[in-house]
């Protein structure tokens, strides 16, 4: 299930022109890093246009303002990573080999972009507008595709048919989101992505022996 995008855009060009321009992007990239280094508080917008190499009124061209550039990192990010996952998991029939490629990917691109873990892990967090828009959007998407596939498994009989789908997908994020903090918070000490497998094995086998 796809959902529109919201991103806060300039009223004078269209969404997906924003989008496919290569430096809006550019400024974007800047800005995550910018807002990864200094705080999103503290950052200026002066400060994403120097480290772009733009003039400061190029960044005003596609971004209304910080906030725009926060909202604008987030749903451009969450949007790739939702539709590759929805590419990568097509091929895949196993419900379980869903969840781990799932959960490696999500960790690979946080490794992979690091000033973007960053911002959704901790700067993000701090603004209780953004994590309500990040709550009624991406996430509700981000869980419905777990919830798909533990559904999935359930009609085969590979998971417990009596769960709440919906509670388990809530319970597998908090797994993966709380790993990827810590990993942000150690400043990429460990690799994330070996840590995907630890984390499903007991997501699926739990922490007890068979016989207790």
């Amino acid at each position: 299930m796809q959902t529109k995008r919201k991103v806060t855009v300039r009223t004078d060009e269209p969404s997906d022109e924003k989008h496919r321009n290569g430096k809006s992007e550019a400024i974007l990239r800047a800005a995550a890093k910018v807002f990864a280094q200094s705080g999103y508080f503290n950052a200026k917008v002066s400060d994403v246009a120097r480290t772009a190499g733009v003039a400061d009124g190029t960044v005003y061209l596609y971004f209304k303002n910080k906030d725009d550039l926060l909202t604008s990192i987030f749903s451009w990010a969450m949007g790739e990573f939702l539709a590759r996952a929805r590419t990568e998991l097509a091929g895949i029939a196993n419900a379980k080999e869903k969840l781990l490629s799932f959960a490696k990917l999500h960790f690979s691109l946080f490794e992979q972009e690091r000033d973007i873990a960053v911002v959704f892990q901790i700067e993000l967090r701090q603004s209780a507008k953004f994590m309500e828009q990040f709550s009624t959007t991406y996430l509700a998407e981000y869980l419905q595709m777990l919830r798909e596939i533990i559904e999935e498994g359930q009609r085969v009989g590979v998971f417990r048919s009596a769960l709440n789908s919906k509670f388990v997908a809530k319970l597998l994020f908090g797994l993966l989101d709380e790993m990827a903090t810590n990993w942000v918070l150690s400043h990429g000490n460990h690799s994330l992505t070996a840590m995907a497998e630890p984390v499903l094995d007991v997501f699926f086998n739990g922490v007890s022996t068979n016989h207790v």
